[in-house]
């Protein structure tokens, strides 16, 4: 039986930081992934860029059952920091909208970094290693298909559901049941949001058209750009709402953001009295959102102001009532997971298990779109590094 002082399971963005962590501190380390490659879903975020933090990261931009769980880990290890690494490796970066920060070249400038931190501290990395058996006596015992291995300290790293295609199980909640750790509900999140009848009728002949807006659902409110498609709603307003809409809830859209739109129509009918109302919203908006919002109807002129109040309600507040999302094939994270009840708030440690660490995506707790989940995985996996 081979022995190690730390396996990790899940050679992802968390998995890769905690490795290369407890490598740097003189452990040695097993790296284990079903995969045939390490850092796929790294690879293929932020349009292979890899939206690999955000500066504006902090506690209140995640959701959790115990919205102040993530505070202690992210500030151990924060952007700053993980930034450092990257200028390191002469990563050339640059800073979108909203404190998103992106390579200039490839996502895969960032897996290779951290290969280089591992293979620079003997982490010991088997890919395609599917594993069959986790058990736990005086160490974690966990057989798989290249042998048996056992360490003191066993690192759930596996992820969540979301996007199934790049290999995404469910194996960290069995082992969490396994080891009698509570989870917490687990559903889709950041995801596109799907309608049904009358609302998708009129959604489907816009699919492609993009807007800015401001969505809100309760009192989350994101300002971010919409797409419309032939299922429903998607962009990142509506990814980042996705995470706070529960079923039977409507979604508000705002359609004119930082414009007062009864004030905005009824400038437009003293001005252009002789124009229909589509035509003064295809001024305001993208020509065919706004022939599905407004009949080509009478001159302006001789419309009642009633009708350009209810027309501006709808601008400001259109309310559209989801029938679904599109589930894990399209989520880009996973909500809910290991109940962070059971884990240390400084170590990611179970307080139930010792030995037993959870971070990453397995855990509940899920960042705003933007980087901050690989925030998340970064110093989860940092702080687990430190302590295993």
């Amino acid at each position: 039986m081979n022995s190690y002082d730390v396996i990790v399971l899940g050679a992802g963005a968390a998995g890769l930081m905690c490795a290369m962590t407890a490598g740097a501190r003189g452990r040695r380390v097993l790296l284990l992934d079903h995969a045939d490659e390490a850092g796929k879903k790294i690879l293929i975020s932020g349009g292979g860029r890899c939206n690999f933090t955000n500066t504006g990261t902090a506690a209140e931009r995640f959701l959790s059952q115990n919205r102040n769980f993530p505070r202690a880990v992210l500030a151990a290890y924060t952007p700053r920091d993980f930034l450092a690494l990257v200028e390191k490796h002469r990563i050339a970066w640059h800073e979108k909208t909203l404190g998103q920060l992106f390579c200039d070249g490839s996502a895969r400038q960032i897996v290779d970094l951290l290969l280089a931190e591992c293979a620079a501290v003997q982490v010991d990395l088997r890919l395609g290693c599917k594993v069959s058996e986790v058990t736990r006596g005086e160490a974690f015992r966990v057989a798989t298909s290249h042998g048996v291995f056992c360490a003191a300290s066993l690192v759930l790293a596996t992820g969540g559901l979301s996007i199934p295609k790049m290999g995404a199980t469910g194996f960290a909640h069995q082992l969490a049941r396994q080891f009698d750790l509570k989870l917490a509900e687990i559903r889709p999140g950041l995801v596109p949001l799907t309608f049904e009848g009358a609302a998708l009728d009129l959604m489907r002949p816009l699919s492609g058209l993009a807007i800015p807006i401001v969505a809100s659902c309760g009192k989350a409110r994101f300002a971010e750009a919409l797409l419309f498609t032939h299922r429903g709603l998607s962009g990142p307003a509506i990814l980042q709402i996705s995470t706070f809409w529960r079923e039977g809830l409507d979604v508000a859209l705002n359609l004119l953001p930082g414009q007062d739109a009864r004030a905005v129509l009824l400038a437009g009918k003293r001005d252009r009295p002789r124009a229909g109302l589509r035509s003064l919203l295809a001024d305001l908006l993208p020509q065919r959102l706004a022939a599905v919002l407004a009949e080509p109807g009478p001159e302006l002129a001789n419309l009642p102001d009633r009708v350009l109040t209810q027309t501006a309600e709808r601008l400001s507040a259109w309310r559209l009532k989801p029938s679904g999302t599109e589930g894990y094939a399209k989520a880009e994270v996973t909500l809910g997971g290991i109940d962070t009840a059971e884990l240390s708030q400084r170590t990611m440690q179970a307080h139930k298990v010792s030995g037993l660490f959870v971070i990453g995506e397995a855990v509940d707790v899920t960042g705003w779109l933007g980087g901050y989940n690989f925030q998340w995985a970064w110093s989860s996996g940092f702080a687990a590094g430190m302590a295993a």
